[in-house]
């Protein structure tokens, strides 16, 4: 009996499904991923036929782009020389850290190149108003360069305020450069803001463009979410904070307003954050490397006070996992205390052990995350471990006053991790990130203080009262959980 047309597509799709299988499983071996990683796109893959390898094709590898890769590789080359000199120029009292932080600064340097660098001087800011307040004060007597670096612009509010003050500063002739995530600002970038911004003379970019053609070459779901302002070359802020009013942001979310904290430093780390920026700046947009060597923001910056920073620029090149170790690290560096805010918190089995260890040897570990999270995802794929982590001893508690955005780890009450790093995989692994490690015990102590008005805050999760929810509650977080490191 002839098999017909249909039966010669069934058998090719057949054919060309498992082709597609056996080659991508190959591949993802090959590329030696974490277990868990392993696993989940493989049963992915053989679960669903072509669209799970459609899936992979778009988002299963940390591609960055071919033109993006070489314009790195150009840059590099400058920035290490500018790293080596900067390391030549850094001294820290290291009596007046806690010992066991000098272990720590030296893998930090030996992955991001960059050292501690005391001389200091940094400003708590803890709320959205008080750092546009500040970002905008600044701005109006800025008088050489402003530049700005945010995963989301979003118009409204106080964001307005300070669109207006730039437009003012460009005016004054002051240089001034914008870049923007092209996926979180996207709204921002067709909008006429944008527009109004370009014509007053601020250059504005955006990074990792998507489009039907660069997915093929470029991740699509790799993004930049550093959030980083530096002005004059003597002003530098860092934090958790985007260009974003929470007033007028995301109101029918129903998670509450979201919650935020960022650092206003003067000193030597300015010129850190300075560098980064215009490093990214150059991959971004090829200007030249003209931009890099005449740019006010990178300088030598006197100093300004006693407070030692690091600063750690972190992604998916050239260490993709740097940021990951280093905060394994602080977590084993603990002794008595740890504490750690974030909004997102889908941990990988390293960190998720890390943390078990800690509360098992007698570290008093709070956890403190929103009550209410604006991803339904993360929220099931964070609640199916909240039962291991309170087993061991650990406090969690759920931030009741709004979606809580605050990215920090203290660590015994005298180093503390702080920038827009969140405790998942998706910023561990993926994203363009920007950390401060503090190596400062007074501004550790205003960060945790901060940590201790959050879960004032907050309701504690309690073990057995946990244990009592609904068992397809329990069934969908698991199951969630499973594509945890593919969120």
């Amino acid at each position: 009996m002839p098999i017909d047309f249909y039966s010669w597509l069934a058998i090719a799709t057949y054919i060309l499904h498992w082709s597609l299988v056996v080659g991508l499983s190959a591949r993802i071996i090959m590329r030696r991923r974490p277990v868990g990683v392993l696993l989940a796109w493989m049963a992915l893959i053989l679960s669903i036929p072509i669209l799970g390898v459609l899936i992979y094709v778009v988002i299963g590898e940390s591609r960055i782009g071919d033109r993006y890769l070489k314009r790195a590789r150009v840059v590099r080359d400058h920035y290490t020389q500018w790293m080596q000199w900067l390391r030549a120029r850094a001294a820290v009292d290291w009596s007046l850290v806690n010992p066991q932080a000098i272990p720590l600064q030296r893998q930090a340097e030996s992955l991001v190149g960059l050292p501690a660098l005391q001389g200091n001087r940094a400003e708590l800011l803890q709320d959205y108003a008080s750092v546009f307040r500040s970002l905008i004060d600044d701005i109006e007597h800025c008088t050489s360069t402003c530049h700005l670096e945010f995963y989301i612009w979003h118009n409204g509010g106080l964001a307005d305020e300070l669109l207006q003050a730039m437009v003012r500063a460009a005016a004054r002739g002051v240089t001034c450069r914008v870049l923007l995530d092209a996926v979180g600002s996207k709204p921002f970038l067709r909008s006429d803001s944008a527009g109004r911004l370009r014509a007053a003379g601020v250059q504005v970019a955006c990074a990792l463009p998507v489009g039907l053609f660069t997915t093929l070459a470029t991740r699509a779901d790799l993004r930049n979410h550093r959030k980083l302002v530096v002005i004059d070359g003597e002003i530098a802020y860092t934090g958790s904070q985007n260009l974003v009013d929470p007033r007028c942001f995301k109101q029918n979310a129903g998670v509450g307003e979201r919650i935020d904290a960022m650092l206003r430093i003067e000193g030597l780390a300015v010129e850190a954050i300075g560098g980064t920026f215009m490093f990214d700046w150059e991959v971004v947009t090829g200007d030249g490397l003209e931009a890099l060597r005449g740019s006010h923001d990178v300088k030598h910056v006197p100093e300004r006070g006693p407070v030692a920073l690091q600063m750690v620029p972190s992604g998916p090149i050239p260490q993709p996992l740097a940021i990951l170790q280093l905060i394994l690290s602080l977590i084993y560096a603990a002794r008595s205390e740890l504490i750690i805010t974030t909004p997102y918190f889908v941990p990988d089995e390293s960190l998720l052990t890390a943390l078990m260890s800690a509360a098992h040897r007698g570290v008093a570990v709070t956890l403190i995350v929103p009550a209410k999270n604006d991803s339904r995802l993360v929220d099931y794929a964070s609640s199916a471990v909240f039962d291991d982590l309170l087993a061991a001893g650990v406090c969690i508690a759920a931030f009741e006053g709004g979606l809580l955005h605050t990215k920090s780890i203290t660590v015994d009450g005298d180093m503390c991790l702080f920038g827009s790093v969140n405790m998942d995989i998706r910023s561990l692994w993926l994203n363009f990130e920007v950390s401060l490690i503090v190596y400062n015990r007074d501004l550790s102590a205003r960060i945790r203080a901060l940590q201790m008005d959050y879960l004032d805050r907050s309701s504690v999760l309690e073990l057995r009262q946990w244990r009592q929810r609904s068992l397809p509650r329990r069934f969908a977080e698991n199951a969630v959980h499973l594509l945890a490191p593919l969120l």
